[in-house]
């Protein structure tokens, strides 16, 4: 049990990084270019992984259509939408924006999946955006004055909660490292005309350690981190796995101040409590299925 918990802790502690290696990855690489050349290692990741488990599959004609809009908004424009809201951004804000997923993707769930919708979830939603109101106001409660890129890191929240939506429909039909792979192919060929359109100027990194750090995060964070996730989340209580989950913002505070000399704040810290509270509250059962999870 409690080498469950610590390698799931783990995965928690590379996904609440990931805003951190994102905000200094797109000093050095223009992010339709840092978005076409992370699905390109993903997949690689991806291709191997499939070949090593001798589990390639074909995709059934009937799915074309599901994973084609799946890997356009579930992974081209959602890790485009990323990288782009972190250029101005500030990585604890979207850390904090995205833990609010869990309450959009269950709003979506009761729309198109016909999931019940209750009371808690209500409450818990309007905790969680007096929490996002309180860090974004820096806890003054003035008038809003968004940052362009916070606009880019909701676009980020939306697509995966219809990522998530998407994925779990056709998890019906297919297996979940199938959907994986094929979305991601689909993003990366999307991806590669747009790197030369959506950039300007492009901006690519000339040091090794910018490079390594690229393709050290798409691996890690999209491939390892899954797979441990998925292989431990089964050993423990799912709802106290969620829990840890949603430990993602406080870990981007942390390597925040670690890595980039960033300090915490009141507000901040206020205000993901009000969050994560209002994602516990809105999305906490006593019996969970036990689900991947990921940013």
């Amino acid at each position: 049990m409690l080498k469950a918990y610590s390698w799931l802790t783990f995965c928690v502690v590379v996904w609440g990084s990931n805003f951190i290696f994102g905000k200094i990855l797109v000093l050095d690489f223009s992010p339709a270019l840092l978005t076409m050349l992370r699905l390109m290692f993903i997949v690689i990741f991806l291709i191997g992984l499939t070949l090593f488990k001798k589990h390639f599959k074909l995709l059934r004609k009937s799915d074309f259509l599901s994973v084609f809009f799946l890997g356009v908004i579930g992974v081209f424009i959602n890790q485009w939408s990323f990288f782009k809201g972190l250029q101005t951004a500030d990585p604890t804000t979207s850390a904090l924006i995205l833990a609010t997923t869990p309450i959009l993707t269950s709003i979506l769930a009761g729309i198109f999946l016909k999931e019940k919708l209750t009371k808690r979830m209500f409450i818990g939603s309007i905790v969680a955006i007096i929490g996002i109101y309180f860090v974004v106001t820096k806890g003054t409660f003035s008038t809003i004055q968004v940052d362009k890129g916070l606009v880019w890191i909701v676009v980020t929240m939306i697509t995966f909660a219809i990522m998530i939506i998407m994925t779990r429909l056709l998890s019906n039909r297919t297996d979940p490292l199938t959907i994986t792979l094929y979305s991601n192919l689909v993003g990366l060929f999307v991806a590669i005309p747009f790197a030369f359109l959506l950039d300007s100027p492009l901006r690519i990194g000339q040091d090794f350690s910018d490079w390594a750090l690229l393709i050290g995060t798409a691996v890690v964070v999209h491939g390892i981190a899954n797979l441990i996730w998925n292989n431990y989340i089964r050993f423990v209580d799912a709802s106290k796995a969620s829990i840890l989950s949603n430990l993602e913002p406080f870990v981007a505070m942390i390597m925040g101040l670690i890595i980039l000399y960033k300090p915490i704040t009141g507000a901040e810290m206020v205000g993901s409590l009000f969050i994560v509270g209002g994602v516990l509250l809105s999305t906490y059962q006593r019996k969970v299925p036990a689900t991947s999870q990921g940013s």
